[in-house]
């Protein structure tokens, strides 16, 4: 909850159902109306697994700055798992949540169960995220985008605001390949949000924020930072891709899933050159790390 100014003043509303969600948000869509009568009404939702840190306190403060009504979503998708990664170890911390997300200045959180998301088991209709989708992480992890692309869809439908509100949907730029999935299921699919990219938020030591980094111990920690400060030097041009790969291989405790160079909006292998993107996915002990650079 925030005064108008966008201050947090207390703990937002927690929803376990959509009905209850909708409701919520049509209350204070429409409050938000009233108190400022003539202007439009917008609506920022945040789509989150929970387990939160600054990087998402960074896409909550942003969409409290350009939103009259913000909610965040905290829901572990299971659809987006494989059989053999983490949904039952994933860390599930609700009320730490909320209380962030209080002081970050969201208004509401939605937090169903799986069986609120998805009453009948496993929905018989999904999104197929297609070609940009069975390529690098897509590979790595298949079907991985098809599931989160299903509970981001559902997500948009879900909260889609009643009556003439603005909306926006906030993803993180380090996850680059959802977010372009994310981008192209909305227009293909001619969905009424703008979807907001927001940079990716790093700690002091370079690494960038994630949920999984709590997994990580003191020197698993310290074996990760090969991956940004790998990303920079192939940026500099410091090194060749081939070396860069070198480099990451030859961290103790780390197992490079991919380092490639793309083209941002096609994920076409591209020479290293201005303007195209750097991805790497890695794995540091039992934890899997993506991370990405604009070169």
């Amino acid at each position: 909850m925030s005064d108008p100014t966008g201050a947090p003043t207390g703990v937002p509303r927690v929803c376990r159902g959509i009905e209850e969600f909708r409701a919520a948000l049509a209350d204070r869509l429409g409050a938000a109306r009233d108190g400022a009568p003539g202007e439009r009404a917008s609506l920022g939702l945040v789509p989150t697994m929970g387990a939160l840190h600054e990087g998402h306190g960074h896409l909550v403060r942003l969409a409290r700055q350009e939103n009259t009504v913000v909610a965040v979503s905290v829901f572990v998708n299971p659809l987006q798992f494989g059989p053999d990664e983490d949904f039952e170890r994933y860390p599930r911390t609700l009320g730490a949540d909320v209380e962030l997300l209080g002081r970050f200045g969201a208004d509401l959180v939605f937090a169903p169960s799986t069986a609120e998301m998805y009453p009948d088991g496993e929905p018989l209709v999904r999104v197929t995220s297609g070609r940009l989708g069975a390529v690098l992480d897509g590979a790595s992890r298949p079907g991985h985008f098809d599931g989160a692309l299903t509970v981001v869809n559902k997500l948009l439908n879900i909260t889609a605001p009643p009556g003439p509100a603005a909306f926006r949907a906030y993803f993180g730029e380090k996850d680059a390949q959802q977010l372009l999935l994310v981008r192209r299921m909305v227009a293909d699919f001619d969905l009424p949000v703008t979807v907001r990219p927001v940079p990716i938020v790093r700690d002091e030591d370079g690494l960038a924020l994630s949920s999984r980094n709590r997994y990580l111990d003191a020197a698993q920690r310290r074996s990760a930072l090969v991956l940004p400060r790998t990303l920079r030097a192939l940026a500099a041009g410091e090194l060749e891709l081939e070396a860069a790969r070198r480099r990451i291989d030859a961290e103790d405790g780390v197992r490079l899933d991919y380092l490639v160079v793309v083209d941002p909006r096609t994920l076409a292998p591209v020479e290293p050159a201005p303007g195209a993107l750097a991805l790497v996915a890695a794995h540091v002990g039992g934890t899997r790390l993506i991370d990405n650079l604009v070169l």
